[in-house]
């Protein structure tokens, strides 16, 4: 079986549990439950595929590596803020509250549930053109291999400044909203990080066909570039959406808004003087 039909299956059933969960539970956040562990599943079939045709690729086999670094770091940090004991994500209950209840449902069917998790197979396809283009690896894997450490590091520092301080907003030690540290630099650097993560993974498939002999078009860009910039997408139209409730919230957001830069960590701006 080709191992993209095997991955389309699995992602079939994650779909289906995932909604079915959803009207069981009246809890919509089965799928934030399956994002950091699908996509290693995903990548770890396709590397295991190309043991089972008798051609192991070592390339392959360091993407499943490093995507399954990142599942262990971001379910950990899923985990210790309660995400698999029942919580639902606070925006899923804002937008049901706009919302007619059929209109949610449409929502959680064709966004939440089917347009996630197909974004999810989306990501993990830099590993099905390494699957479909078998070559050495070279210096390119390893600086793509390097970021990808790199963002991993990055999102793990923010990460946990972000919990450091919402555990002194819970002891009563702290107030507002995170601007320390990598917060000074970018109102979500975690965020940023996440992303750039899948776009190094990105690069290792781009690698792979160029050194198969693919070219720039079919290699160094080829289809599985939507899941990187999908999920890029999905990143900004979220953080804009979290924002608009942070804004709603602490009226001087806007004033971290204007001086500091949205997701790419930035020197912060001067903050323009009031007349």
């Amino acid at each position: 079986m080709d191992p993209l039909s095997l991955v389309l299956i699995v992602a079939g059933v994650a779909s289906a549990f995932c909604w079915i969960a959803s009207l069981v539970t009246k809890d919509t956040s089965w799928v934030d439950r399956l994002w950091s562990i699908v996509p290693a599943i995903y990548v770890w079939i396709f590397a295991i595929e190309a043991v089972v045709v008798g051609r192991p690729d070592a390339r392959l086999f360091l993407m499943a590596v490093l995507v399954t670094l990142w599942a262990a770091r971001l379910t950990f940090n899923f985990a210790r803020k309660g995400g698999y004991t029942g919580m639902e994500d606070y925006r899923w209950a804002i937008l049901r509250g706009r919302m007619k209840p059929w209109q949610f449902q449409v929502f959680n069917l064709l966004f939440i549930v089917l347009y996630q998790n197909a974004l999810l197979v989306l990501i993990t396809l830099p590993a099905y053109v390494a699957w479909q283009h078998p070559a050495a690896l070279n210096g390119w894997d390893a600086a793509f291999a390097v970021l990808f450490i790199g963002f991993l590091v990055g999102e793990t520092i923010a990460d946990q400044q972000q919990w450091d301080f919402h555990r002194a907003k819970r002891a009563h030690r702290a107030d507002g909203f995170l601007t320390a540290g990598l917060f000074r630099y970018s109102r979500h650097p975690n965020f940023f990080f996440e992303q750039a993560q899948w776009w190094a993974f990105y690069g290792l498939g781009a690698a792979a066909a160029v050194s198969a002999g693919a070219g720039v078009w079919g290699g160094a860009l080829n289809g599985s570039v939507a899941g990187a910039a999908l999920l890029t997408v999905l990143f900004i139209g979220s953080t804009i959406f979290t924002e608009s409730i942070s804004a709603s919230k602490y009226p001087a957001y806007r004033d971290y808004q204007r001086t500091t830069s949205m997701l790419v960590p930035w020197p912060p701006r001067r903050r323009a003087p009031r007349h």
